[in-house]
């Protein structure tokens, strides 16, 4: 494998990275499903699902422990040369923006002072094991060393300490630590990965219906969830002929008892106060004859520059999480790939999501405004950790000493909050989030999220985008499941499933017929709300490494029409399963600098686009004759 000759070429003295660092931990394998890509029953799946979960919150706790560290250290280094009044500030700084640093204190000989952060308000009995740790972190920094507890209280971890010395004997810093972003993951990826049934929560009644059949289905186990498409039971969606008159609407609205209906162009959404969605259906056919009436379904996410290649120069960057935990770049030829392109400020990806961390220090200058389809007076900001995690993967900042390294070195995202904060949105939501996002200059939209219902009001907002040379993207899902997925499985979208770092197919990927392309979707590192690192699993993890490619992609040769990158990044893939397309693996998984390559630069088009091309130059030449 190309990957593999990476990997040789590195440990010969090119980069110093040892091979088996870039493997995901393994301390709680997750065994591979039966067969390569074949899929696994019922019980297994949960099984496996389960155990994938421990590795993702195993590999986010060596994440902020690791990031926690870089910051001790850094701080031990400098202040042992300020004021008392400067260590002040400094630590309120770092606790405003780094919740997670609930208290340090700074040691020197017998004195110790501590900066609490507001938020540090532990029992007695935690108190006492604190008081615990922090006497083995003192006795480390008497002899000159670091010191790291474990996580406590045991069976319910909130806290781990740290110590990190200065340089001189008897003094350093000292940091109990929130363990908060463990549950965070935890409940996050019960829901993204299926572990438990869509919970009914948030501001409306939700209720299922088999996606085949459109019949009441009742989801009792997370597995049921791949049968179900979940909708809310008083609402609507209705496109119209012609747009309807003011007398026409207010009419409506009186039948239904409802408020003034949402809508996009001549689609409009209804929520009635005394009719379920049946009812809704059959007044609409009964009095208005509209174009077509479905349910409002709800989305849910789907985590689970240029220059010359070098064959003998990779790109390896510097960035703190990079050589240990993003097994996922060099796989799919990432670091040879940036020989070719880095990426362009000009291209801008669209991510339909939760919004982001506006704030992430490894996402400074990489955010656009955006657009919060939720709540439009306010800002994109994620409170769930999705978007963010997405948006990471894409474009976090590179070469920084910092955090992970994104995809692009370049490129812009523009977060469009379309889900909320129970990690769902609608499909008027996501739609609106679309063609948003196509308005404002996406040229790669990413969309993490998915149904199993084919919603005509979702697809005619995909068409919108599509029509607009707009590459679309979109994660296949995490049900171990053939049933296609929404929006992915629609013609105008590239649909991604997820590998593991052993190349085959994650136990929990959807697949099928439709399955576009795969790439790594297993404890994938990368930013998180909170200015902190997690590790997610999901096929919402696999889709941005190929909105990443499709955007460097569009930065080496500007010219290529959203078709022609969609043919180069099917086209340029590392074969696995069945030679050719088959549905486990689809065309198989991506090949960052094959794609490149074949993408070409300036003026000169791949061969398989010269005369598409060339048409275009004609075309250009004539317009302006005119």
């Amino acid at each position: 494998m190309k990957w593999q000759r990476w990997a040789a070429l590195a440990l010969a003295g090119v980069a110093a990275v040892a091979l088996y660092n870039l493997i995901p931990d393994t301390s709680s394998p997750v065994p591979p499903p039966s067969g390569k890509g074949t899929p696994v029953k019922a019980a297994e799946e949960h099984k496996l699902k389960k155990m994938m979960l421990h590795r993702d919150m195993t590999t986010t706790e060596k994440l902020a422990r690791l990031d926690a560290k870089r910051h001790l250290k850094s701080m031990a280094e400098q202040w042992s040369a300020v004021s008392q009044s400067s260590r002040m500030q400094t630590a309120r700084t770092l606790q405003q923006d780094h919740l997670q640093f609930l208290s340090l204190r700074w040691r020197s000989g017998e004195q110790e002072q501590e900066m609490r952060g507001t938020s540090f308000r532990p029992g007695k009995q935690d108190l006492a094991q604190i008081d615990g740790y922090l006497g083995f972190a003192r006795k480390a920094l008497q002899k000159g060393r670091a010191y790291e507890s474990p996580a406590f209280p045991s069976g319910n971890p909130k806290y781990f300490v740290l110590a990190e010395p200065s340089g001189k004997t008897g003094e350093g810093i000292i940091a109990v630590m929130d363990t908060g972003i463990l549950r965070r993951v935890q409940e996050h990826q019960n829901k993204n990965l299926r572990l438990i049934p869509y919970p009914k929560e948030g501001k409306y009644k939700v209720e299922s219906v088999h996606a085949d059949t459109l019949r009441d289905i009742t989801v009792k186990t997370g597995h049921d969830n791949e049968k179900a498409s979940h909708y809310y039971e008083n609402e609507i969606v209705v496109t119209f002929g012609e747009t309807p008159s003011a007398r026409d609407l207010k009419k409506m609205h009186a039948d239904l008892h409802c408020k003034p209906a949402r809508n996009i162009g001549r689609t409009y959404i209804f929520r009635s106060e005394t009719m379920n969605a049946q009812q809704l259906r059959d007044y609409f056919h009964k009095h208005w004859k509209p174009n077509y009436v479905e349910p409002h379904y709800l989305y849910m996410t789907n985590e689970k520059g240029t220059g010359f290649a070098d064959e003998q120069s990779p790109e390896i960057p510097n960035d703190l999480l990079f050589s240990d935990y993003q097994w996922n770049l060099p796989i799919i030829e990432t670091n040879r790939g940036w020989t070719l392109s880095k990426g362009s400020n000009d291209v801008i990806v669209g991510v339909v999501d939760t919004g982001v961390d506006l704030k992430h220090p490894d996402l400074k200058g990489r955010l656009l405004e955006g657009y919060n389809v939720i709540a439009p007076d306010q800002a994109p900001s994620d409170d769930v950790g999705h978007g963010t995690h997405v948006s990471g993967i894409i474009s976090a900042n590179v070469n920084n000493n910092e955090g992970i390294a994104g995809m692009m070195w370049g490129g812009k995202i523009l977060p469009v909050k379309a889900l909320d904060s129970t990690g769902s949105g609608t499909t008027y939501s996501v739609a609106q989030g679309i063609i948003w996002a196509t308005d404002h200059g996406a040229k790669v939209i990413n969309m993490s999220l998915g149904n199993y219902a084919d919603s005509q009001f979702l697809h005619e907002a995909i068409k919108y985008a599509f029509d607009r040379d707009v590459v679309l993207i979109a994660a296949t899902g995490n049900d171990n499941t053939e049933r296609p997925g929404y929006p992915a499985a629609y013609p105008e979208v590239l649909s991604v499933s997820a590998t593991d770092y052993r190349q085959q197919r994650a136990s929990f990927s959807n697949y099928g017929d439709y399955v576009d392309v795969m790439a790594p979707g297993e404890s994938i590192a990368s930013t998180y709300p909170g200015n902190q690192y997690a590790a997610l699993s999901g096929t919402s993890m696999a889709s941005p490494h190929v909105s990443a490619l499709a955007a460097l992609i569009r930065s080496i040769n500007p010219e290529l029409k959203n078709t022609e990158v969609m043919d180069i990044i099917r086209s340029n893939v590392i074969d696995l399963g069945d030679p050719g397309h088959d549905k486990y693996f689809g065309y198989g998984q991506i090949d960052v600098f094959a794609a490149l390559e074949a993408a070409g630069g300036g003026n000169d088009a791949p061969l398989q686009f010269w005369p598409q091309s060339m048409q275009r130059k004609v075309d250009n030449i004539l317009k302006q004759g005119k």
